[in-house]
């Protein structure tokens, strides 16, 4: 089954938005970037929404469609690749046991709410940010996949080597997102007036910067070198080493279903869990029949019946690794130091390792 992607109405009107961003006064930390009000949720679907997905074949996952090394079309091959589409693929892997059964759906940040409550689609994989707010009004997070900070980066005519140095500064910022609020609140305590642009879309918000339309823009720093790498000239532009806030990234799903968040949580656990055992796409197979790793064979389907207490088939793992690899060749693919992203994975490593990621017992 090929990948197809979907795209808004909004998404093709591009222009329109362009002409009709709205520059504003530095908000006021009362005002500013205050959360789209989340609709009233749709019921949960009959028999869950795992039967749901099963039933129709095909996951639809929303995703950004912007974002290289995350989620981007090719438009020679009409086909996503990047980090949050293979976590798209890789949830398919588990559920349906094909990774190509996926709608991918691009959302914009206004989108992502309406689209979750609604039941719009089945997971939103995505730059979005984990809060208080959107767990309790948007849907329940899975396990952080990218751990990221908000960063600002400048044109580099512009001289500034700090966040003070942008006092009277115009600053491109996408609306809708934490990232409004955390430079609101940011600027205020470091007592720097600018002028902000708000643009609700990503494509126009940097088309703007790199026409010259700002002197900077902020946004997570992974999409700030993500979006560099595309720019005309990236080496005009420069990322500030200051970091303004934490933005755990992840999958999120519909509230009110536990058994659709176990499958969602427990693929993502399943990549870093995968790592950690020294389990990879190209040894899986073998793994799954030869090891005598007990960890090892229950993770993968070999002993016991844990994938069936989820819903899924016995060895649903083989599955995923087969189809996107481990926590690391995922990130390595798409993100790391090989890539036009060129990322190190930092705090995005294994907890052996000095990093974050760690995965509960399979067991």
């Amino acid at each position: 089954m090929s990948r197809r992607a979907v795209f808004p109405a909004g998404f093709l009107a591009v222009a329109l938005i362009i002409a009709a961003c709205e520059s504003t006064p530095s908000p006021s930390p009362s005002a500013a970037a205050e959360e789209t009000a989340a609709p009233t949720p749709a019921p949960p679907v009959p028999g869950g929404q795992l039967a749901a997905v099963r039933e129709r074949g095909e996951l639809i996952c929303g995703v950004n469609g912007g974002l290289p090394g995350f989620s981007v079309l090719d438009e020679a091959t009409s086909e996503f690749s990047g980090f949050d589409a293979d976590f798209c693929r890789a949830v398919a892997a588990a559920v349906l046991g094909d990774p190509e059964a996926v709608e991918f759906r691009v959302l914009n940040t206004d989108q992502r709410s309406t689209a979750l409550q609604a039941r719009e689609i089945d997971v939103l994989i995505r730059n979005t940010t984990w809060t208080v707010t959107r767990d309790a009004t948007w849907g329940l997070f899975a396990p952080t996949t990218f751990y990221d900070g908000q960063a600002m980066m400048v044109r580099a005519d512009v001289g500034a080597e700090t966040l003070e140095d942008l006092e009277g500064a115009t600053i491109c910022v996408q609306t809708g997102t934490t990232t409004e609020l955390n430079l609101s609140d940011r600027m205020r305590q470091l007592g720097v007036t600018y002028e902000q642009i708000a643009f609700p879309d990503i494509d126009p918000t940097y088309e703007a910067y790199e026409g010259g339309n700002c002197d900077a823009i902020t946004s997570d720093r992974s999409q700030l070198v993500a979006r560099r790498t595309v720019f005309e000239n990236p080496d005009d532009h420069v990322i500030l080493d200051e970091v303004m806030s934490k933005e755990p990234l992840g999958p999120v799903v519909p509230l009110g279903d536990d058994q659709w968040f176990n499958v969602v949580k427990w693929v993502v656990y399943a990549t870093i869990a995968a790592e950690e055992e020294g389990i990879t796409q190209a040894n899986v197979e073998d793994e799954a029949a030869t090891s005598e790793n007990p960890v090892v064979r229950r993770l993968l389907g070999a002993e016991g019946d844990l994938g069936t207490l989820l819903g899924l088939e016995n060895d649903w793992v083989v599955d995923v690794i087969t189809a996107v690899g481990n926590y690391g060749e995922i990130y390595d693919r798409n993100l790391g130091p090989d890539t036009p992203i060129g990322l190190e994975r930092g705090l995005n490593n294994l907890w052996t390792e000095d990093g974050l990621l760690y995965a509960p017992p399979y067991r």
